[in-house]
Formats: structure tokens, C-alpha cells, sequence
């Protein structure tokens, strides 16, 4: 397995297992409309800020990964890898992560937490440079 696919698997673990702080902010808090949050969606603005926060990193991760992974995977397929894209998956990686504990906990404000969104993008969009400076 490359680096590239390896790092990529990491960051979708990361993926699959961040909606658990938000599930577990659900079942600790007390919230207006608990009783019947399995007949509609729960008001999240009823919630503690830090499950809403939860809820939002979660999303947050799904929106920047998914183009993510379409470009580590055209690179993969295409058999480029380069010490770019290789530090560009750790980089990805972590960031996701300190996004998710400084939103969650709330460590991570302006300008912070946008800037670690932005740098995301930065490094998708240098991944897809890459590839496609070496696929012509």
C-alpha cells in the first residue's frame, strides 16, 4: 500500500468515527425535544455548544474529503507519487484532526479554525497540481 492510500485510509477512519462525539453529546445532554428524537432530526440550537460543534466538525471533515480523496486516488491510479503528495496525505491528516478537537472543543476560533479549513484546501488543491503536472 502507498503512502498516499495508506494516510487516505487514516483520514476515512477518521471520517467514520467522528459522528461518535456528536452521538454521545445527544445521549449525555438534556435538550428540549429529547423525548422525540427519533420521530424527527434534533433541533441542534437546543443543544450545549460542543455537541453543535460536534455535529459541524463532523461535517466539516465529509465536505473536505471527499475531493480529497478523489484527487489521491486519480493520483494513485495515474501512479503518481511524489515526496508532495506523500507529505501532502500526513498534512491532510492531521489537520482534520486539530480541526476536530480545536472545533469541538472550542479551542479553535476565529482565526484559527478557518485558517486549518483553508490549509485543507490548499493541500487538495496542491495534490491535484501535482498530478497533474506529472500526468501530462
Amino acid at each position: 500500500m502507498t503512502t498516499e492510500l495508506a494516510w487516505l485510509m487514516l483520514t476515512a477512519i477518521l471520517a467514520a468515527s467522528l459522528w461518535i462525539p456528536y452521538i454521545i453529546g445527544i445521549n449525555v445532554s438534556s435538550f428540549e425535544g429529547k423525548q422525540t428524537i427519533f420521530e424527527r432530526p434534533p433541533d441542534l440550537s437546543k443543544m450545549p455548544a460542543w455537541v453543535q460543534r460536534s455535529y459541524r466538525a463532523h461535517l466539516n471533515l465529509l465536505e473536505q474529503f471527499v475531493p480529497f480523496a478523489v484527487m489521491v486516488l486519480i493520483a494513485h491510479m495515474l501512479e503518481v507519487s511524489t515526496p508532495v503528495t506523500r507529505w501532502c496525505v500526513i498534512l491532510f491528516f492531521w489537520l482534520r484532526v486539530a480541526h476536530a478537537i480545536g472545533m469541538i472543543s472550542g479551542i479553535a476560533r476565529l482565526p484559527l479554525r478557518p485558517m486549518i479549513y483553508v490549509a485543507g484546501w490548499i493541500v487538495t488543491l496542491t495534490v491535484a497540481w501535482s498530478v497533474w503536472a506529472h500526468a501530462q
